[in-house]
C-alpha cells in the first residue's frame, strides 16, 4: 500500500518561511538583549570596582598611621582636653607632649566611668565643667545648639571653666575619620587662634546636619569664624592627631562609653534625667 504525501502548497511554504524568519528575528533580538544586559552589567561592575578602589584609597589615606606621641595645643591638659577660661581665652597648657604608650589599659573599663584628672575648683573659684564630645555626634550637636549660648554666658561671667575632651569615638562609622579630624581642627584653632575657639565650636557642631567635611573645608570654616590663615597647614598636616588619639584612648580606658559625657565639679551629669542649667547653677552657688 502506498501513502500519498502531497507537497506543501506555495501558500503553505510561504507561511512556513515567514514563521521561521519570525523565529530567527526573535532569537536575534533575544541574543541582542542578552548582549546588551551583559555589557551593562560589565559597566556596572567596573563602576563598583572603581568606587571601591576610591573608598579604599580614602580610608587608607585617612587611616594612615598616627604617631604614638605628639604636641599639645594651647589649653591642652594631661587628659587630652582643651581648657577654656573665657569666651575668647584658653588656659596655659599643662603638658608639652603626650604619648599613647604611657597609657595603661585596664583589665576592664571601670563602671561607672572614672575620668582621669577631672578639675574640681576650689571654693570661690569658677566651677569646672568637663565634656567628652565628638565632632560627628548628633547628640553633641543637639547639646551645643541647646546650651552653647548659656555656656558662653557662664564663661563670660567668670562662673565656669570648660574642658573640652574632643574624642574620636565615632571614627568607626566614618570612612574619613571625621571625628578625629574634627577634633584635630578644634585643637589647631585652640593653638593658633584661641580667641576663635568657642566660635568654631558653635560652627562645627552647627554644621553637623550638612555632613562630614574635608580638611580644607574644616580650615575654611575655622577661618570664617575668626581663626588665622595659619590654621590651614595645622589642619591639613593633622598636627594634633596624636593628641586626639591620646584623649580618645584615655577616655575609653577610663570607662567613658559615649558622647556627650559631662562632669560638673568632678561629678557625672545624668544627661536626660537632670536639667543641665539647673545643675550648673547649683554648683556655682555652692562654690561661692
Amino acid at each position: 500500500m502506498s501513502t500519498n504525501n502531497p507537497r506543501p502548497s506555495k501558500a503553505e511554504r510561504t507561511a512556513s518561511a515567514r514563521e521561521k524568519a519570525a523565529q530567527m528575528r526573535a532569537a536575534q533580538e533575544a541574543a541582542q538583549k542578552r548582549k546588551s544586559l551583559f555589557v551593562k552589567l560589565g559597566v556596572l561592575a567596573a563602576v563598583i570596582v572603581v568606587i571601591a578602589l576610591v573608598v579604599t584609597l580614602i580610608v587608607q589615606n585617612n587611616n594612615a598611621k598616627i604617631a604614638d606621641s605628639g604636641a599639645v595645643p594651647q589649653g591642652g591638659t594631661a587628659a587630652g582636653g582643651i581648657m577654656v577660661t573665657s569666651p575668647d581665652t584658653v588656659a596655659q597648657k599643662t603638658i608639652e607632649k603626650v604619648d599613647i604608650k604611657t597609657l595603661e589599659a585596664p583589665a576592664e573599663a571601670p563602671n561607672p566611668a572614672t575620668p582621669r584628672d577631672l578639675t574640681v575648683a576650689d571654693k570661690g573659684e569658677p566651677i569646672n565643667i568637663t565634656m567628652y564630645v565628638d565632632a560627628n555626634c548628633v547628640h553633641c550637636a543637639d547639646f551645643e545648639a541647646t546650651y552653647g549660648d548659656q555656656i558662653e554666658e557662664w564663661l563670660a561671667n567668670g562662673d565656669v571653666t570648660v574642658e573640652y575632651r574632643n574624642v574620636g569615638y565615632l571614627d568607626r562609622g566614618s570612612p574619613t575619620n571625621f571625628s578625629s579630624r574634627g577634633a584635630n581642627a578644634l585643637a589647631c584653632v585652640a593653638d593658633e587662634s584661641p580667641a576663635a575657639y568657642m566660635s568654631f565650636v558653635k560652627a562645627l557642631w552647627g554644621h553637623y546636619p550638612e555632613g562630614e567635611m574635608k580638611n580644607a573645608e574644616l580650615a575654611d570654616l575655622a577661618i570664617q569664624n575668626g581663626a588665622a590663615e595659619s590654621v590651614t597647614s595645622c589642619i591639613e598636616d593633622d598636627k594634633f592627631r596624636p593628641f586626639v588619639q591620646y584623649a580618645t584612648t584615655a577616655g575609653q580606658y577610663d570607662g567613658v562609653a559615649g558622647t556627650p559625657s559631662i562632669f560638673i565639679q568632678g561629678k557625672e551629669f545624668a544627661l536626660g534625667t537632670q536639667d543641665f542649667p539647673t545643675e550648673v547653677e547649683k554648683a556655682i552657688a555652692a562654690n561661692k
